[in-house]
């Protein structure tokens, strides 16, 4: 993918600086010069999907598998909404700027970066697969890769996303006595698996507080806690008692609270489940820390935005906030004021998989190109 986006820009006539992130691993950055004098924008885009189209439960579905088809003016493929679909438009509207000759004051970037998708290493999940997380636009920004501004095209169906929430990853795990079958009579109470019934149950009743508390809000969207994953025994060998059992959580963080905060806040949930349940052996770890990110609604971004998305589709965009993770969160702490803002995400048509209006990809183009003018100035 990497190797095709580098072409694709060669032939734009970019300078191109190949990031090599890690071993089979790569990030494309493509500058287009200005004239000086403007301020540089960036357009990033993540390279990896969120699937490969082999699971079992997606390898019927055409739309989530690495070909592409069109039907009924809609263009599917793994990966088109999130966001391969951003990322040709982003080669367009630097066409369409070449084309009508158009010069720039400020450098106009293409990063296309690797490991965006919100998964990381744990346990026997290790390597570059399982690195996401930002992992790409981390290295780009640490090798040059920085602009004034940032326009990241995730499928926000064509809304302007002020901001969105961070993502912390909680492990919560009960030990047991690791016994034979043949000895575990009156241990089941001891079971690691039945103890964490009594730990599911209390972090059910935890929830609501999270969800429900006015600091864990962001401009009126509520977090979400997910039961992400449970964990415990052997299948292989279900002749022996789970010596360990283990629950995670998804919990999202508004970009308001900061990661350390939530950090103590979900830990002293943990403590309070070991003191509520001394013999269950509770012990807990967080994970996964990932911020949220944000941008003034009055920044000269997000005006520029509005203006070429009103010249496109006749009206000003409406205006969103997402509980998903982007690398909006690296970016911005490293000074990129970051907007995402991208097409529809046709993520809803579970028959056919993930697929976007091709008159929309179009009019998006139009908006990127458009909005790269009012924020780096013509020469």
């Amino acid at each position: 993918m990497a190797e095709l986006v580098r072409e694709a820009l060669l032939d734009l006539g970019l300078r191109v600086q190949w990031q090599q992130v890690e071993d089979g691993r790569a990030n494309v950055l493509g500058i287009r010069e200005g004239a000086g004098g403007g301020p540089s924008l960036m357009f990033n885009g993540h390279m990896d999907t969120s699937y490969s189209g082999r699971e079992p439960w997606l390898a019927h579905v055409p739309g989530f598998q690495p070909q592409a088809f069109v039907e009924d003016g809609r263009l599917y493929g793994l990966g088109i909404s999130n966001m391969k679909g951003a990322l040709a438009c982003y080669v367009e509207a630097l066409r369409a700027l070449d084309d009508a000759g158009v010069r720039l004051r400020g450098d106009l970037m293409i990063a296309a970066v690797a490991g965006e998708i919100e998964k990381t290493q744990y346990g026997d999940a290790q390597g570059a697969e399982y690195r996401g997380y930002a992992a790409g636009s981390r290295h780009l920004v640490a090798h040059g890769g920085v602009a004034d501004m940032c326009i990241l095209g995730e499928p926000t169906e064509s809304k302007i996303v002020l901001g969105h929430f961070g993502s912390l990853w909680l492990r919560i795990s009960t030990t047991g006595p690791f016994v034979h079958t043949a000895f575990s009579e009156g241990k089941l109470p001891e079971n690691a698996i039945v103890r964490m019934r009594d730990v599911l149950e209390a972090v059910l009743e935890w929830i609501p507080t999270w969800e429900g508390d006015p600091e864990n809000a962001y401009r009126g969207a509520r977090p979400i806690v997910n039961v992400g994953a449970l964990q415990g025994g052997f299948g292989w060998r279900v002749s022996r008692t789970p010596p360990r059992a283990d629950l995670f959580l998804d919990v999202r963080v508004p970009p308001t609270k900061p990661m350390a905060t939530a950090r103590g806040q979900v830990l002293d949930l943990v403590r309070g489940l070991a003191a509520r349940f001394p013999e269950h052996g509770v012990e807990g770890e967080v994970y996964v820390t990932a911020p949220g990110a944000e941008i003034a609604d009055d920044h000269p971004l997000v005006g520029a935005l509005d203006a070429a998305h009103a010249e496109v589709f006749g009206a000003t965009p409406e205006r969103d906030v997402t509980r998903w993770f982007s690398d909006a969160s690296v970016l911005t702490r490293y000074g990129i004021a970051t907007v995402n803002y991208g097409t529809s995400s046709g993520l809803l048509d579970t028959l056919k998989g993930e697929n976007l209006a091709i008159d929309g990809l179009v009019k998006t183009a139009d908006v990127y190109a458009r909005a790269a003018m009012k924020v780096c100035g013509v020469a």
